[in-house]
């Protein structure tokens, strides 16, 4: 099997484009790569994008001149969508980022210690997909 070079992009489903653009360019800062009346596409590091997608947008395809993408969301079946994202960061800058959320009026669901030493915080964007702010060690891993 040929390999995959890493995940590219997550999309999210929104109801409020302008909503959702404030909150991840508020909590997290993000960089607008592009914006349409449908949706926008964020930097959240080198390689890796978060598109905002408008509900409306996801149940029809995009006509684009190098083809036709189908609907994210199409009938007969339609996928639950993106319950939970995690974003890693530094375990030095955990606190700086609870601080940081509180600031921006966004309510710690729960903090989790993990085994391995990594520790979670939790939280809700404004269209309730559950967002973890995770420290290297989480899954092994050592970021």
């Amino acid at each position: 099997m040929p390999p995959v070079n890493g995940l590219l992009e997550s999309a999210l489903f929104v109801g409020d484009l302008q909503r959702a653009r404030d909150f991840y360019g508020r909590v997290f800062g993000l960089q607008e790569l592009e914006i349409s009346e449908d949706g926008c596409v964020l930097v959240v590091s080198q390689r890796q994008l978060l598109l905002l997608v408008t509900e409306a947008k996801a149940t029809v395809a995009s006509q684009t001149p190098g083809g036709r993408v189908p609907p994210c969301l199409a009938a007969p079946v339609r996928p639950l969508g993106a319950g939970h994202i995690a974003f890693s960061v530094a375990a030095a800058d955990l606190d700086a980022w609870r601080a940081h959320l509180k600031r921006a009026g966004v309510v710690v669901e729960s903090e989790v210690a993990w085994n391995s030493g990594a520790r979670s915080l939790y939280f809700r964007d404004p269209d309730g997909h559950l967002l973890e702010l995770a420290t290297p060690g989480l899954w092994g891993l050592d970021w």
